[in-house]
């Protein structure tokens, strides 16, 4: 049997969504053939066989988010399906016959790994229960829906015993966790940092509470746990602080208390709302389902991070943009020449590339795992795109070292490329500034948010004749656009972020002093 792995599509992908196998279990299927079709930060992909054979099992099923390196499919590299073990019993005159003994899959042979003690980590696949090898927990962007876990406190018994009256551990009076959903090979769910600090610390993991989707283990969840740290002088032991059989009313030697069940989390490791949604009641034949997947999950889960991992404000100011217009509209014709179709977009590249030079403390990044700034030299700007499957965020790398015309062109191409859905994974990854252009469709406000873990985003929207008053004090038609820029407090102060804006106004208001200016 030939283990088929979800390869490392990009380097920043750590996972992705099972989104429809091409092939069925028995098929035959050859070289290089598709398997499935794989999303990986909103990018699809197709994942072909590694070798021919016949496509003995789908390990992981459609809509399961698996971890890369993780296996996701058998194949049968020599024709035939996987062979039944046999066993020589003898009947009662001794004669041996043969017995089909069921063959043990990975997922029971690294259970029954796990009940011999040893703990040598490993990621988890969160929807399909697959032990992989990635150990980034922090940058995942998918998350699978979290099951309900209660959590009992036992007068008797622990993980590995029974707690029945008259047994081994009776009297130790542990924590136990039940068993949930996601833990059905009986492995604890958590990152191997965790178990490796864990061992270190000498804690049982099963009496540790997660904090992680599905109620995965982080580091912080062990160093969190009262047995990590000794107690302070004249402070209660930890097993005075566990109920003893006789001090739990109504108990006799055996008694169990239950405690308040955990609570129950999203798909995104968030408590569940208190109030959840409900059909009203004669609309349930109205109304239709759609399971949040794919493109719209990846949306879903990045909008989520924004919103938990910065501290978001925003910014808005007005530019005058009549001599840009005048401007695009003198060079308009020649770059149509050169094969260029050129809008306003490469013009706010430039003018945002200049201005991040001037204040980078936009241009950063916050690494939560160390509680560093990463402060970034170069200038990759993310565009934003809306199309038919979603919004995606194609990245313009470099663009201090480009031309205004090659800025044009390869925002044309990035933009036909991400409504065919011909982007690759590395074409959405490393941002360090994104520009949202709302204005194409016509809004003339939004509050954008930010493309995490970039520190800012800026808002651009639709461009429209207004009446000002001039320098000379005269009234006068001009061509107004709004600018909205959303940034995360922790990296950047109000004050930056005015003169940031102010920045780029002053090079948008003056295209020849744009033009002028080096990068």
């Amino acid at each position: 049997m030939k283990e088929v792995l979800l390869p490392e599509l990009a380097e920043s992908v750590v996972e992705g969504e099972i989104l429809k196998w091409l092939v069925a279990e028995g098929d035959t299927v050859a070289l290089e053939q598709p398997l499935c079709e794989v999303m990986t930060d909103k990018v699809t992909v197709e994942l072909p066989s590694p070798v021919a054979g016949i496509l003995s099992k789908r390990l992981a099923q459609e809509g399961d988010v698996v971890a890369v390196h993780a296996a996701i499919a058998l194949i049968d590299e020599g024709g035939n399906s996987a062979p039944a073990a046999t066993q020589a019993i003898q009947d009662s005159a001794g004669n041996a016959t043969p017995v089909a003994l069921p063959v043990q899959t990975q997922e029971e042979s690294e259970a029954v790994a796990d009940t011999g003690g040893s703990d040598t980590g490993g990621s988890i696949v969160e929807a399909g229960h697959l032990a992989g090898k990635a150990d980034d927990d922090s940058s995942s962007l998918f998350r699978a829906f979290a099951s309900d876990e209660t959590v009992k406190v036992q007068g008797l018994g622990s993980r590995s015993g029974s707690g029945a009256p008259g047994s081994s551990t009776a009297g130790t009076g542990v924590l136990e966790r039940e068993p949930v959903a996601a833990r059905a090979d009986g492995r604890v769910l958590a990152v191997p940092a965790a178990r490796q600090r864990a061992r270190e610390l000498g804690i049982d993991l099963a009496h540790v509470q997660g904090s992680g989707p599905n109620g995965r283990i982080r580091v912080q969840d062990v160093e969190a746990h009262p047995a990590a740290s000794p107690a302070p002088e004249g402070a209660p032991s930890q097993a005075a602080l566990v109920p003893s059989p006789a001090s739990i009313p109504g108990s006799a030697s055996t008694p169990s208390l239950t405690v308040p069940p955990a609570v129950p989390r999203t798909g995104g490791g968030l408590p569940v709302p208190p109030v959840q949604y409900r059909t009203p009641k004669g609309y349930e034949h109205l109304e239709d389902r759609v399971p949040l997947r794919g493109m719209r999950r990846a949306i879903s889960t990045q909008m989520q991070a924004s919103h938990l991992y910065t501290v978001r404000t925003l910014t808005v100011d007005e530019v005058n943009l009549s001599k840009l217009v005048a401007f695009r509209a003198r060079v308009k014709e020649e770059a149509l020449a050169a094969g260029v179709k050129l809008s306003y977009l490469p013009f706010i590249f430039r003018a945002v590339a200049v201005a991040l030079r001037k204040y980078p403390s936009l241009n950063s990044s916050f690494d939560e795992a160390t509680g560093e700034i990463v402060m970034k030299r170069y200038f990759n700007l993310g565009m934003a795109v809306a199309t038919d499957a979603g919004l995606t965020v194609p990245v313009l790398r470099d663009v201090n070292h480009k031309s205004l015309f090659d800025l044009a062109r390869e925002v044309t191409e990035l933009a036909a490329r991400a409504q065919a859905g011909k982007l690759q994974p590395d074409e959405l990854a490393g941002s360090t500034f994104s520009v949202t252009n709302i204005g194409s469709i016509g809004a003339l406000f939004s509050f954008p948010i930010i493309n995490v873990p970039d520190a800012a985003i800026l808002g651009i929207h639709s461009i429209q004749k207004r009446p000002i008053v001039n320098a000379a004090g005269e009234i006068v038609a001009a061509d107004m656009m709004y600018l909205s820029l959303s940034f995360d407090h922790r990296l950047v102060d109000g004050a930056e972020a005015a003169r940031f804006c102010r920045e780029v106004i002053r090079l948008l208001e003056e295209p020849d002093r744009l033009m002028l200016e080096a990068l």
